[in-house]
């Protein structure tokens, strides 16, 4: 899987070519932050009326899907519920990472960007957000292209654990 980052900018979210975006948000947490709140903007508050129709909660295991075109340059919108704040730990973080994962497979979504659980409020260190994803991300060969929205400091954190990965895997592929 190749591994890229991009800022949590509209312009920035715009100029990616992939075929889904994934998010995260919690059940208790208003208004939207981050990546799932641009998102809303650009969907005209599609996302927030939603949660008022009580049609996406936030609810840890909740899994929606949106159409994101023509609003977003992706073809699908992921929106995954990860619960009450109070109760988000690293179990919370690598059940919806797998669950994120397993939905694109089953979805036959081989491009995707997705913002990590967690990490539109801070609720876990990029560096230690990233080594849960890529754990996961092992399982799941058939992805190809992974872009994850981060903003610049994070991006600096998770690259060299990207790096380690990518070395790692070569070694392997190498018989070594």
């Amino acid at each position: 899987m190749e591994v890229r980052f991009v800022s949590p900018d509209l312009r920035r979210l715009d100029e990616l070519k992939s075929e889904a975006l994934v998010l995260s948000f919690f059940e208790d947490e208003r208004p939207l932050r981050r990546a799932v709140g641009l998102a809303d903007w650009r969907l005209c508050g599609q996302i927030s009326r939603m949660i008022i129709r009580g049609r996406a909660s936030g609810r840890l295991g909740e899994t929606v899907l949106i159409p994101a075109q023509p609003r977003l340059p992706f073809e699908k919108l992921f929106l995954f519920g990860a619960g009450r704040i109070d109760a988000f730990d690293d179990a919370v973080v690598d059940g919806i990472v797998e669950r994120m994962l397993t939905t694109l497979d089953r979805a036959l979504v081989r491009t995707s960007v997705i913002a990590l659980p967690g990490r539109t409020s801070a609720r876990i260190e990029p560096s230690h957000a990233i080594k849960i994803f890529l754990g996961r991300a092992a399982q799941h060969p058939e992805q190809d292209r992974v872009t994850l929205i981060e903003p610049p400091d994070a991006q600096r954190a998770m690259m060299p654990v990207v790096e380690r990965e990518r070395r790692r895997e070569r070694a392997e592929s190498l018989g070594g």
